[in-house]
């Protein structure tokens, strides 16, 4: 479907709080346009296969339409399942692959640049909503060999994982899922993870499971350590207590979190603390500096993504589209914003 040329509202990014930003703005008569570089939740399209989300599923629902699951917390699966049937119940207008590349404010339209499978094309707006997320953009070990064919910064099918040594990188919970799930599919796999201890936010059911599963040596667990190098055929390491470990790999996973797209941010304009990645926001309507340019969700975080969740990112389009009863309304529902206060 060809593309308008002018647009009121370009929301990009298809994940749950841009889904929620197109349903605030619908319901308010203002036209809106999703588009996404991926498809619909791509985030969680990359999530390992049959995760468990950590919270209860009315904290993963928008425009209040109920998530339906068959156990006390959602899936995966049925996560992508709920937001793929509210964009259509709710006849959301949604372009996928379809990547904003860049916006500038000219007069009293923005001007953006759009990539789509067959070339740029701009689109002029009133108001531009950026709910692009962070999961596209991976936090680098910085190390040689990461960019190697066999490294990823994505799990995969663990199924194309069997009896393969596998090494993932990280500790936090999409690490420790992958690592079980490697493990039962049978692969060899060793976890590294360059704290001390595991983090108190580590899912209390993954916990217990991996900690039997280190004790009976099924999974070999490196704490403190840090990668030096990767190889062709292993993990080369330094341990807490400073030597040196090669581990080999027949795959890499560096599950070290990730980042919002400050390269995009910087291109339209907006100015990032460099310690923080942070851009001033109005907190009541989520307007950045640039008029008509708004932050929904993770991408206001900068850094500290794990401050901004689907739980209380979802009432962003409330502060954005609402009047002031709504933005209220939104304040009483969002917990306490982590975003740095504008001028």
């Amino acid at each position: 479907m060809p593309l308008p040329k002018e647009i009121d509202t370009l929301i990009a990014g298809a994940g749950p709080i841009g889904l929620a930003c197109a349903i605030s703005a619908k319901r308010r008569g203002i036209p809106a346009l999703v588009i996404d570089a991926g498809v619909i939740a791509d985030a969680i399209v990359r999530y390992p296969i049959g995760m468990t989300f950590f919270t209860t599923p009315e904290r993963l629902e928008i425009g209040d339409h109920p998530l339906v699951c068959t156990g006390a917390k959602a899936t995966r699966e049925e996560a992508l399942k709920y937001y793929r049937g509210v964009a259509r119940v709710e006849s959301l207008s949604i372009t996928c692959y379809t990547r904003l590349v860049a916006a500038e404010r000219r007069d009293s339209m923005l001007r953006c640049s759009v990539q789509t499978r067959t070339g740029m094309q701009p689109i002029r707006c009133r108001r531009l909503v950026l709910a692009t997320g962070y999961f596209e953009h991976a936090n680098l070990l910085d190390v040689p060999g990461e960019a190697l064919a066999h490294v990823s910064h994505w799990f995969e099918e663990p199924h194309r994982l069997a009896g393969l040594d596998v090494v993932i990188v990280g500790g936090k919970n999409s690490a420790v899922e992958a690592a079980l799930q490697c493990y039962r599919v049978g692969a060899r796999v060793t976890l590294v993870y360059r704290r001390a201890e595991f983090r108190p936010s580590l899912k209390y059911w993954l916990r217990p499971d991996l900690e039997n599963r280190v004790k009976a040596g099924e999974i070999t667990l490196h704490l403190g350590a840090e990668v030096t190098a990767i190889t062709p055929a292993a993990v080369r390491i330094r341990t807490v207590a400073g030597s040196t470990v090669e581990i080999a790999a027949d795959r890499v996973f560096a599950l070290t979190g990730y980042h919002p797209d400050f390269a995009l941010l910087e291109r339209i304009g907006l100015p990032l603390d460099p310690e923080s990645g942070r851009t001033p926001l109005n907190l009541k309507t989520l307007e950045t500096s640039i008029p008509g340019v708004y932050l929904a969700g993770s991408v206001g975080a900068g850094r500290q993504i794990s401050e901004v969740f689907i739980e209380n990112g979802r009432f962003d389009g409330e502060k954005i589209f609402g009047d002031v009863a709504a933005q209220a309304d939104a304040d009483t529902r969002y917990a306490a914003s982590p975003r740095p206060v504008g001028e």
